[in-house]
């Protein structure tokens, strides 16, 4: 009686189990599908993101950083890690019409300051006009020392208007103060998407 109640308990286990395995198989599934996409566009949008260090109100805030036993010159020392939150405007000047802001992280990538570079992730999103609730995200090393002609960084997908992106932004230092560290950036995206 008794091993007939353990094979019981088991062959019921074993049906369970066979049906819960099969049943979760019908939640994930993957079916491939011919994409259905229009004729790529491409879009060139100029804006300047202000990246302010400095102030009772910054707009980029070191988060984490390495015990250093050089100089504290730099306001971005080597493996320095900054949260941002830096606005988006249509021209240089403190006061230009936002559109919208610059979110995410960057880390300071190099021990020679004269070979400056950061590492950067960031989501550009635009708040107004044409572009409302449209972002384009970026994920790049940002060479910042390498100034003459601007630098370039990698666009690697967007929401929104946006959405699938992929492109470039150059960017150009339009004002920097070199002791707080903040800048004004000028962006000329070149976005590619659907």
């Amino acid at each position: 009686m008794k091993s007939g109640i353990i094979t019981l308990c088991l062959a019921l286990c074993l049906t369970v189990a066979v049906t819960a395995s099969s049943d979760s198989n019908n939640y994930y599934y993957g079916k491939t599908k011919p994409a259905n996409l229009k004729e790529e566009k491409v879009t060139r949008v100029c804006f300047f993101l202000h990246d302010i260090l400095s102030g009772q109100n910054p707009s980029a805030v070191r988060i984490a950083h390495a015990n250093l036993t050089g100089s504290e010159d730099s306001p971005v020392g080597f493996g320095s890690l900054f949260a941002i939150d830096d606005p988006l405007t249509v021209g240089p000047e403190k006061d230009s019409k936002e559109i919208g802001n610059g979110r995410g992280m960057y880390v300071s990538g190099s021990k020679n300051m004269d070979k400056f570079m950061i590492v950067m992730y960031v989501d550009l999103a635009f708040t107004t006009g044409k572009f409302n609730g449209s972002s384009i995200s970026v994920f790049s090393r940002n060479p910042v020392a390498e100034e003459p002609g601007g630098r370039e960084v990698s666009i690697v997908g967007g929401r929104g208007k946006f959405r699938m992106a992929r492109g470039f932004i150059k960017i150009k230092t339009h004002q920097i103060d070199m002791k707080t560290g903040d800048a004004v950036l000028r962006y000329d995206a070149t976005v590619y998407h659907y």
